[in-house]
């Protein structure tokens, strides 16, 4: 049965674009009262704003645990307190293992993966004072093996056994752990992968089923405000991904492996070669990265 979000605070971080911009959208029209945290102060000052008074936002990165903290200070000073969290912060970077600087490699699962962490372990005991939700977003690749995403799929198998675990610990005292499964969304992080690297959109195609399928952002706001008025134990973006998370063992078996490298042997040199002279790690609109694009503006004292 769906609950009531009015009034209920939500905690999102990764709120100045994308999923969590437009995940707070949809909230907020709710009357759910948002706690916009993300590293890009013009972006999050103007949603907010967009989205009309009762909502706060605060500049911080998730493996900052003093901003981070300061951010969760701030929302339970202002808002009251906070009834859910959406861990939603994240990073991919460009290329393989091979080609990407190591400082970007441990960065992706940094943010991905220990900013999950942190953003948990300084939430919960407001979280657990209200009988909230925590919603941990990981990803469709967490379920199979994929090449040119690594520490991306190993932060993101992270998170998934992490929320396991977190759900197993919290459970009785009435907190609830959901862990999301987007698989491509069509955000800014997509879309610089698709801009920037032809042999992305060559492995898109190369794809099983919803794997090879970008899903809309709308469609993918829906499911997680869905999934926080249910408290969902586990949502897939798009729904078809179920099916396959249910035999991912088939995804990561001998037969699938054969064609993955098949696919890996044609498109990685390629991938590399596109990295390599793209000259950056990361795409132009990720923030707080080592070879992404400018830091963000600092609003003035």
């Amino acid at each position: 049965m769906a609950q009531s979000l009015a009034d209920k605070v939500v905690l999102i971080t990764g709120a100045a674009r994308g999923i969590g911009a437009e995940t707070a959208r949809r909230l907020a029209a709710r009357g759910a009262r948002l706690s916009l945290v993300g590293m890009e102060p013009e972006r999050l000052a103007a949603l907010a704003r967009e989205l009309g008074p009762g909502h706060a936002w605060y500049e911080a990165d998730v493996t900052d645990p003093g901003a981070l903290e300061r951010a969760v200070r701030g929302t339970v000073g202002d808002l009251g307190g906070i009834d859910v969290v959406i861990a939603n912060a994240g990073v991919a970077s460009n290329g393989t293992v091979a080609v990407t600087p190591a400082d970007a490699l441990v960065r992706v699962i940094e943010v991905n993966l220990i900013g999950v962490v942190r953003t948990v372990a300084a939430t919960l005991p407001y979280v657990t004072e209200r009988r909230g939700y925590l919603l941990l977003i990981a990803s469709a690749a967490a379920l199979a093996p994929m090449p040119g995403i690594s520490t991306y799929a190993a932060s993101k198998a992270g998170v998934e056994f992490f929320g396991g675990a977190l759900r197993l610990e919290v459970a009785h005292k009435g907190v609830a752990v959901g862990v999301a499964y987007p698989s491509w969304i069509d955000t800014d992080l997509v879309r610089d992968q698709q801009r920037d690297l032809s042999t992305f959109n060559r492995m898109l195609r190369s794809l099983p089923g919803p794997l090879g399928r970008v899903t809309s952002l709308d469609e993918c706001a829906a499911a997680l405000v869905d999934a926080v008025e249910r408290r969902r134990r586990t949502v897939f973006v798009p729904r078809t991904l179920a099916p396959l998370a249910a035999v991912r063992q088939l995804l990561s078996g001998r037969a699938a492996q054969r064609v993955s490298e098949r696919n890996a042997a044609r498109l990685i040199p390629q991938l590399e070669r596109e990295v390599a002279s793209l000259g950056r790690a990361f795409g132009a609109t990720s923030v707080g990265a080592p070879g992404a694009g400018p830091a963000p503006p600092k609003p003035a004292a």
